[in-house]
């Protein structure tokens, strides 16, 4: 018998739902709420539009926003403490996929000794984590619901994955209202993410019926919304589309991990100190054509999700058409056409490619691949 696992946390999803924070919290048992805020939420009012719904039910609180856009293994120690020494009892996160992976890096270090090196790869987490809520204020990163956190190791220059259960939140309230507030560029980078999420989680070796279900569901849904909520911050409709599509990319890729533009990814955005967004948007269809012998059939479904007429074509005529369509998606978007437009140097490559086989997304990826391999991969995509 196969047996598989779907995790997921509550969700609580609708325009206005960050009026629930607070209940949310009480009923998890907290006192004293650590509140994880990006300095991008706090420029533009949701923590003070968020505050009152944490006063008005008598809980005290603590914000910590002293943390990178890619959150480093000092600051969440750092952050850690400062938990600690203030009492705290839960933990909540409003913010980007920055803000939520160092809110439960940091919540994981309040409960389990060492550093956060120490819970790189997969299920090392052993004592429960207090409890977390989340918040998120972009459409991509899928934290909200996934048991990855990404930190970065200061002192080898890489992004550390860790996954656990034990980082599924435990209540995750996805309020599209937020996103309003999103640049055009963190829109394009977000929304790419959302729908690198999605496909990885699809053609994965972990890939099952349930995040099948909300993978393409999720890649119909960015293909359809991402260039209107780009072209325009008001477009609520496409504001609620995306937030959907990013939280059910979330939930596939939590369910059925990710594939080998994450592994790639992680070293890029470690060395250069990038978002994971821009580079995986550049990545995902270089990889998706390593990847195209082994997912040709869910290719051809990846196609039809993001609308191409395939009926006439063969099959691999209509598999590459699915990374046609990701290109012109990126290319409509204005995604940089290469890495080297981020300032990748060539020379580093064969050292970021012997740490992309070690990346615990690799593990999952459908075609198998050497250090070769990727080393072509990244020069292609330079």
């Amino acid at each position: 018998m196969h047996i598989s696992k779907f995790v997921t946390p509550e969700i609580i999803f609708g325009k206005g739902s960050l009026n629930q924070i607070g209940e949310c919290c009480l009923r998890l048992g907290a006192s004293r709420v650590f509140l994880v805020a990006d300095k991008g939420v706090i420029q533009y009012g949701w923590i003070e539009k968020a505050l009152p719904f944490i006063k008005n039910i008598g809980l005290e609180y603590q914000i910590w926003s002293d943390f990178s856009a890619n959150p480093r293994d000092f600051e969440v120690e750092e952050g850690a403490l400062l938990y600690l020494d203030t009492g705290c009892d839960a933990v909540l996160a409003i913010g980007g996929g920055s803000a939520i992976d160092a809110a439960k890096a940091v919540a994981t270090l309040t409960t389990n000794k060492g550093k956060i090196q120490d819970y790189e790869g997969i299920d090392l987490i052993h004592s429960p984590l207090p409890p977390l809520i989340v918040v998120p204020s972009t459409a991509g990163s899928g934290s909200e619901v996934s048991q990855f956190s990404i930190i970065a190791d200061s002192k080898r220059k890489i992004k550390m994955t860790i996954i656990s259960k034990s980082l599924v939140p435990d209540i995750a309230i996805s309020d599209p209202l937020i996103l309003s507030t999103v640049n055009s560029k963190l829109t394009r980078h977000t929304g790419m993410e959302a729908l690198s999420h999605a496909i990885e989680a699809f053609v994965s070796l972990a890939a099952t019926d349930l995040t099948n279900v909300h993978a393409l569901h999720a890649i119909k849904l960015i293909s359809s919304n991402l260039r209107a909520s780009v072209a325009s911050q008001v477009n609520e409709e496409a504001k609620v589309a995306m937030a959907q599509a990013s939280l059910q990319a979330g939930l596939a890729f939590s369910n059925a991990i990710l594939g080998l533009v994450h592994a790639m990814t992680h070293q890029v955005g470690g060395l250069l100190d990038l978002p994971i967004g821009e580079i995986s948007s550049i990545l995902l269809p270089y990889v998706m054509r390593f990847n195209l012998i082994s997912s040709m059939d869910k290719y051809v479904e990846i196609a039809r999700a993001m609308g191409a007429k395939v009926e006439n074509l063969t099959t691999r005529e209509a598999a590459e058409k699915a990374i046609e369509m990701v290109q012109t998606l990126a290319a409509d978007v204005k995604i940089p056409s290469g890495l080297s437009e981020l300032g990748l140097p060539e020379e580093l490559i064969p050292e970021l490619s012997q740490n992309a086989i070690k990346d615990a997304c690799f593990i999952t990826n459908p075609r198998d691949a050497d250090v070769e391999d990727i080393n072509e991969i990244f020069y292609s995509a330079l």
